[in-house]
């Protein structure tokens, strides 16, 4: 089981043609409000892949839709609890090329509260994983309670904070992070992120693929050929996937693949949350790579 402590946003996309600059205003050519937040996202993603998933978080009055949305895929939101604060919102701009912009406004992500913590990781058992990101407020004393009750803690280190993040990697068992994020920690740590000592590195590199480092091995994953449409949530769509593999036992060079070939699928498609594949799609195209048919998106 995959125990989420992360946050709902309500993502507010804009499409443009190029991303402006300081001081400049454009016009958008679309818009679409929808579900996103990285907790939701990879909780979805996690589900799609097949995991039993649960998620504990915030959402203010205005998030109820966040909510039914979650429990309609399937998801238990026992802990997904209603404050005073508003539902966290995103400001996401894409421009032609499927690269991203992205303001975020915390609210009620910012308001989880010590009880509710424990009483969500009260709710898993031994091994089951926990899942944090940087979005959310109490992400090391989550992190630290999960471990001390016997829990797998994967940390998606996002958005990016290095002082946040030192605090956190002690109690990590899987640390998430791209390739620029991974850059800035070694230059906060003084040290390579792959010599941190956390069980399993995880690293995305975008087209480049992923790399993963345990204390035994180095694996290379690379990205499958798309033309993508948008980036947005490609991340989050990429370690749900890959948490569910593991936690379904598989090895990590499929858990990568299976990661892989769902992140591929999810930017050729517009949106975060809305664009996640089923996993019926994910072995569809993983059959059809192997079959060597041509790109998705062509």
């Amino acid at each position: 089981m995959i125990l989420t402590i992360g946050s709902v946003n309500i993502d507010h996309a804009h499409r443009v043609a190029a991303l402006p600059g300081a001081g400049e205003t454009v016009f958008d050519k679309g818009y679409v409000k929808s579900l996103g937040g990285k907790g939701a996202n990879q909780s979805l993603a996690a589900r799609l892949a097949g995991a039993e998933v649960r998620h504990a978080g915030a959402v203010g009055a205005d998030g109820a839709w966040c909510r039914e949305r979650l429990a309609g895929a399937g998801i238990d939101v026992a802990d997904l609890v209603t404050v005073e604060a508003a539902t966290g919102h995103a400001v996401i701009l894409i421009d032609d090329a499927g690269e991203n912009s992205i303001i975020v406004h915390g609210g009620a992500n910012r308001a989880l509260t010590p009880a509710l913590i424990d009483r969500a990781i009260g709710r898993a058992r031994p091994g089951d994983w926990l899942l944090l990101q940087n979005e959310t407020n109490l992400v090391a004393e989550a992190a630290r309670a999960g471990r001390a009750a016997g829990l797998r803690v994967a940390y998606a280190a996002a958005p990016f904070d290095p002082v946040a993040t030192a605090g956190v990697i002690p109690h990590v068992d899987l640390l998430a992070v791209n390739a620029v994020e991974a850059a800035q920690l070694a230059r906060h740590l003084g040290a390579p992120s792959e010599s941190l000592g956390v069980p399993v590195l995880l690293v995305t590199e975008g087209a480049s693929g992923a790399h993963c480092w345990t204390g035994r091995q180095k694996l290379h994953q690379d990205a499958f050929r798309v033309v993508p449409v948008d980036t947005t949530g490609a991340g989050d769509c990429y370690l749900g996937y890959f948490l569910a593999g593991l936690d379904d036992g598989m090895p990590l060079d499929e858990a990568l693949r299976l990661a892989a070939d769902a992140a591929a699928i999810q930017v050729t498609r517009p949106g975060a949350a809305e664009a996640l594949p089923a996993k019926a799609e994910v072995l569809a195209f993983l059959a059809g790579r192997d079959a060597g048919q041509g790109t998705v998106g062509a």
